[in-house]
């Protein structure tokens, strides 16, 4: 195996052949089977056409003592068993590779997510999709080849047994070739393929990294008249990949001339030392070579796959430098939040104001351990945030950012991320106090209507809403909203905030609400000014200075 450079998610790996160890055994004695009846299969068929050919031109009397229905049915059963058991190697082996990759996929975003969010959120959509796709499955070829050498071995060892019995001089000479076409074919993988498959790995990357990244903005590229501009970005970035590809494909090709010539060579030697039996046994002898060797070409092939592999590896192996958070069982009931001194007491109502930039979302962030607080004045319960699992911080919290992605999928899907048991009933009442449950109802299959990519088939606020009501169905002593009500008309606005009051009253939760509106503002929570600290670089609070304000009619900064 190779990925010594990547003893992660080597080891990752191990742990899935070690499952998957029963599938793949089969696999592998299916393929031996397979490689003892193909050699056999085409020697024995040369030994009965140059046999039979013999015996008519020998006259009619040689010709009806021949006989053929033996070798006639031991080629029919070869050539059933061949096709029976390729089946077998096929669906076994691709099954042990896809059941492996199925745990490798969460297992590796599990990692991603685990991983501090300055790397995990460093990575662009495109990226991310790039490595949890592409680059795993460039790992699948780990598991499908694993039954090779041993298809390869039995390859060998029927063809040099055919070939000893035209004699030991073709037997040897046939044991010489096989080893050099092994060799020379691993030799020239190595420094032919190797660089040109890790090439495309990348480029094919970074394709769909510009691909996707340029799908986002879309809208802005035609209001800009850039659309041609970024046809010729992915353009170019295609062309590269087309080029990695084709020198990958050049070296294929030599490697296969190479494998060829070295094939031809092998059947004409064997054939003239075999010339000292019979005829039909240089055919057998002959044949039995060109299946042995083509076996052993196949072998070399999957080898064309390392360079990919490698560089999956080396793109993957950072994804697994953190360890996949531990699932939390327990929550904190009812904690109280501090934040850069301040101290908010659980149920209670507070809202952030404060200019652009002060760092508003930056706090609600450092809540929920997206972000660091290096200064440790955020916390929990009077407890500095790094001390707690990043899980248990979490599950204080139901939030909703301020550019909440709506999923491609269903309005219950989108609902169900927040809290996946929740009861239908739960979900109309979160929507109802979104103010979205009448759009919902109108919808052809009302909770299961398709939203669209990015919520493309709703309204900008009906998506604001749909993410609303998603921290809405949370089960969570605290509430985190950013900018809730931004791109709402002042009726809908209103409608939101009346039944969030009515809610909070009803569940008791805390709330932590950002927004720069004038509504809010209204509301006679307790306001919490956020300002940032210009000049000498030196910020008080951890970066922020934060001041409960006094009374209910105070301005807003």
């Amino acid at each position: 195996m190779t990925l010594s450079h990547a003893p992660r998610l080597k080891a990752l790996i191990a742990t899935e052949r070690r499952r998957q160890r029963g599938r793949l055994t089969l696999a592998a004695a299916a393929a031996m089977v397979v490689s003892a009846a193909s050699v056999t299969l085409l020697g024995l068929s040369g030994w009965f056409i140059t046999g039979a050919a013999l015996a008519g031109v020998a006259g009619l009397a040689t010709a009806q003592a021949f006989n053929y229905l033996l070798p006639a049915a031991t080629i029919r059963l070869l050539a059933i068993l061949r096709t029976g058991f390729r089946y077998v190697e096929r669906i076994s082996g691709h099954e042990a590779a896809l059941k492996a990759l199925a745990r490798l996929r969460p297992a590796l975003f599990a990692a991603l997510a685990a991983a501090p969010p300055r790397e995990a959120l460093a990575l662009s959509a495109g990226e991310a999709s790039a490595r949890l796709v592409q680059d795993v499955d460039a790992i699948e070829s780990l598991f499908v080849r694993l039954s090779s050498p041993w298809a390869t071995a039995t390859a060998v060892a029927a063809g040099l047994g055919l070939a000893t019995l035209a004699g030991w001089a073709p037997a040897l000479a046939l044991a010489s070739f096989a080893a050099l076409a092994a060799g020379a074919g691993r030799l020239l993988t190595a420094r032919l393929t190797k660089a040109p498959a890790a090439a495309a790995q990348i480029r094919a990357g970074e394709l769909k990294d510009a691909v996707a990244a340029l799908a986002a903005a879309a809208p802005e590229l035609r209001c800009y008249g850039l659309e041609a501009w970024a046809v010729d970005e992915i353009d170019r970035r295609g062309l590269l990949l087309g080029e990695a590809r084709l020198k990958a494909a050049a070296a294929q090709g030599w490697i296969a001339l190479a494998q060829s010539a070295v094939m031809g060579l092998a059947t004409a030697v064997v054939i003239v030392l075999a010339a000292g039996a019979s005829l039909p046994l240089a055919a057998l002898a002959g044949l039995a070579a060109v299946m042995t060797l083509e076996a052993v070409a196949g072998a070399v092939k999957a080898f064309e796959q390392d360079g990919a592999v490698d560089e999956a590896g080396r793109r993957l192996e950072p994804l697994l430098a953190a360890e996949p958070a531990q699932a939390v069982t327990t929550r904190l009931l009812n904690p109280s939040l501090t934040l850069a001194g301040v101290t908010l007491k659980a149920g209670e109502r507070v809202l952030m104001i404060g200019p652009s930039g002060a760092g508003k979302t930056t706090l609600l962030e450092q809540l929920l351990r997206l972000r660091e607080d290096p200064s440790g004045e955020v916390r929990i319960d009077g407890i500095r945030l790094s001390r707690f699992p990043a899980a248990l911080a979490r599950g204080c919290f139901a939030y909703a950012p301020q550019d909440a992605d709506v999923l491609a999928g269903t309005v219950r899907e989108n609902l169900l991320l927040a809290w996946p048991e929740a009861p239908e009933a739960d979900l109309w009442r979160a929507l109802q106090d979104a103010a979205l449950d009448r759009r919902v109802r109108e919808m052809p299959q009302g909770l299961d209507s398709w939203v669209g990519e990015n919520g493309a088939r709703l309204s900008g606020g009906e998506r604001r809403r749909l993410a609303l009501a998603r921290a809405l169905l949370r089960p969570a002593p605290w509430l985190l909203l950013d900018e809730p009500t931004e791109g709402l008309d002042a009726w809908t606005e209103a409608l939101v905030l009346r039944r969030l009051a009515k809610r909070l009253d009803r569940t008791g939760q805390g709330l932590v609400m950002v927004s720069h509106r004038a509504a809010p503002l209204a509301l006679g929570y307790r306001r919490i000014a956020v300002n940032r600290l210009a000049g000498a670089g030196i910020l008080a609070g951890g970066g922020l200075s934060i001041a409960p304000d006094q009374g209910r009619d105070s301005p807003a900064p």
